[in-house]
């Protein structure tokens, strides 16, 4: 029990401890949930349902999971920033040299940014762009809207995954 007392008094540890847990519940919640509408809501749409609805009802979910995920990816994006600052002064205590002097970590560490930047974008575009049905569309859009009815969400979780990798491959360079 002192180990943990000892833990939970050291505001040194408390901190990081407790950042590092938001940013990766935060990266769950996000990631998750982008699975769950791809790998389950969308498929299970298409074929229970008449194909005019799936994409208002597909709107609907993501209504909901937007409202969520500009929550989380300003709450990653910050604990980020502070995840960073805890890794540089561990890796100063450790080696003497922060991450500015690790080309290894510092590769890593901007791929997963240029990851992170680019699903932000995707999800902002969704934001922007939202597109509404005229009853216009080609046989083309509509069998594409049936297929991916939120724009860019299979190209957004291949993103996630790789950027679970980069948190991985980064949280191994430091050790």
């Amino acid at each position: 029990m002192s180990a943990l007392q000892a833990i939970l008094t050291d505001l040194n540890q408390l901190i990081p401890i407790v950042n590092h847990w938001l940013h990766l519940l935060s990266a769950v919640i996000w990631i998750g949930g982008l699975a769950f509408l791809v790998m389950t809501v969308t498929p299970s749409l298409r074929t229970a349902i008449p194909k005019d609805l799936v994409k208002p009802i597909a709107d609907a979910f993501y209504g909901n999971f937007k409202r969520i995920i500009g929550v989380v990816l300003v709450l990653i994006l910050f604990t980020g920033g502070i995840n960073l600052h805890y890794v540089n002064q561990l890796m100063i205590s450790q080696t003497g040299m922060g991450v500015a002097n690790s080309p290894k970590y510092l590769t890593v560490f901007f791929i997963k940014l240029f990851l992170v930047l680019g699903v932000m974008t995707l999800f902002l575009y969704t934001i922007i762009f939202k597109t509404e049905q005229t009853g216009e569309e080609t046989a083309e859009e509509k069998e594409e809207e049936l297929r991916e009815p939120v724009p860019f969400q299979r190209a957004a979780l291949w993103m996630g995954f790789l950027i679970i990798l980069c948190a991985a491959t980064l949280k191994h360079l430091h050790q």
